[in-house]
Order: structure tokens, then C-alpha cells, then sequence
């Protein structure tokens, strides 16, 4: 478990909402992640996990609020832009060739060439080496071993030192442990803490509690494409988790009195 850091979030969203065509998606969520701190994304099917985190990937254009990067309000119009910034997904699909090793899965649309447009392989293969070893990714034999050849918990690992290799400052993970077993499972857990004891913010997506409570700091809560609350991962239960996820009242509604930023005077 990490110690959350007190300083001004990494990420702020504040009022996020999108719809496509008459089916509203989101509804002024706010969100946010701090550097050096795991934070939870949490809610059932539907609840506008994917679709707010396509926001920030820049894959979706909120239809209205504010997107806050370390201070400053930035305007994500694709993947590249978010990549600039810092901002690095790893999907729940992983998005890795199977014919390619890891090596070059690492460096998969961003090879290092010489001037003579050659790879240099040397180069990639050293800081695919250096990336691996400071996530302390120990199972994987050999670097430049086929990505078909590896388990679950392995794909994984490659997947995520990918996207932290790029300078990145957030690690946004789908659904990690999904159909995972128990010793793949706890080998991404720990690799998850690590990212966030080296100093970046990281956001899991995930339906299962368990993993959540293992190495959350907090968690946000969605529920029908609303925010419903964030719990500090010491201060509450599993039990308080589920009840916001399938009954929670929105922070945000408005002619809710209790909800309402700007309730109507009596």
C-alpha cells in the first residue's frame, strides 16, 4: 500500500459529461489521481468507467467540463496529444503482437532507427532491459522470446513496461487481472504498487474488490455515468463499496436537494 500524496492532483476532471446521440454516458462526473498513489475505478456495467477513461486517452471528446493536468486546463483531441502529456492506457485486450518478441512489442510504431532508417537494435533491446528490470519483472526468460510464448500474467507485465517506458506521469490499467490465476494475479498487483512507489499516478479499472482493497489508495465510485463517492481505502469496507456501487445516491443531481450544487431557494 502507498501513502497518498497530499499535493495537488496529477489529473482533475470536474464535471465530464458525454452522451452519444440520446444515450447519456456520462452526467458531470468529477474524478481525479495523484502521483504516487493507486487509484480505483470502480462500477458495475454501464456505470461510464470506459467511456471517462476514453477521455482522458483522448479516444472521446467530453461534450462539456474540464480537463486539469498538472495545473494547467489541457484539451485532449487524440491519443497523441495524451500521450504528450504523459498519459499511457493499457487495455484490457493488452494490444500485443503475438509474432512479435518483446523487444519489439515494446517498441511496437516507435522504433529507434539510425540515419540509414536501421533499427537499432542494441538500443532497444537495452532499455527494454533497463525498463524491465526497474518494474523488478523477473519471469520473463528472455527479452527477445516470442509474446506467444508467455502466460497471462507475463503479457501483462510487457503491456504495462510498454506504457510506463514513454516518460509517462499516468498509467490508466483496464481490467489487469482479468482471467488471471491466483499467482499471475498477485505478480500484477505488485507490479502496480511499484509503478505508483516510483512516483506515478496510477488509475485500475476493476471488478474485483478484492485486488481493489490489496493495493487501492482510494476509490471512486461510478454509477449510471454518475459520481457517487470516493472512499479512502483504510476507512472503508467492501461492504460500503458494493452499497455505493448498486444504490448510491450521484454528488451531483440537480433538484436533489442533497445533491444539488445550487439548490433552489424555499
Amino acid at each position: 500500500m502507498t501513502t497518498a500524496s497530499a499535493s495537488t492532483p496529477l489529473l482533475e476532471l470536474h464535471g465530464i459529461s458525454k452522451s452519444f446521440g440520446s444515450v447519456q454516458a456520462l452526467s458531470e462526473v468529477d474524478f481525479e489521481a495523484r502521483a504516487g498513489e493507486v487509484m480505483a475505478l470502480v462500477g458495475d456495467n454501464g456505470a461510464g468507467k470506459s467511456t471517462l477513461i476514453k477521455c482522458v486517452a483522448g479516444t472521446h471528446s467530453p461534450d462539456s467540463g474540464q480537463v486539469i493536468f498538472d495545473g494547467n486546463e489541457v484539451h485532449i483531441h487524440g491519443p497523441k496529444d495524451a500521450a504528450k502529456l504523459g498519459i499511457e492506457v493499457v487495455y484490457q485486450d493488452l494490444a500485443l503482437c503475438d509474432n512479435l518478441d518483446v523487444v519489439q512489442n515494446m517498441y511496437l510504431g516507435r522504433e529507434a532507427h539510425d540515419v540509414l532508417h536501421r533499427l537499432k537494435e542494441p538500443v532497444m533491446e537495452a532499455k527494454t532491459a533497463e525498463t524491465m528490470k526497474s518494474l523488478a519483472v523477473t519471469t520473463i526468460r528472455s527479452i527477445r522470446q516470442p509474446v506467444a510464448t508467455l502466460s497471462g500474467g507475463q503479457r501483462q507485465s510487457v503491456a504495462v513496461a510498454r506504457a510506463v517506458m514513454w516518460n509517462s506521469r499516468l498509467v490508466i490499467l483496464d481490467e489487469p487481472t482479468a482471467a488471471l490465476g491466483v499467482a499471475q494475479t498477485q505478480q500484477v498487483l505488485e507490479l502496480v504498487e511499484r509503478l505508483a512507489h516510483q512516483g506515478l499516478a496510477v488509475v485500475l479499472i476493476s471488478h474485483n474488490l478484492h485486488d481493489i482493497f490489496a493495493v487501492a489508495d482510494r476509490i471512486t465510485v461510478l454509477r449510471l455515468g454518475r459520481s457517487i463517492a470516493v472512499y479512502e481505502r483504510d476507512k472503508t469496507t467492501q461492504q460500503e463499496v458494493v452499497q455505493a456501487i448498486t444504490a448510491g445516491v450521484p454528488t451531483k443531481v440537480s433538484g436533489i436537494p442533497s445533491t444539488d450544487p445550487e439548490p433552489e431557494p424555499a
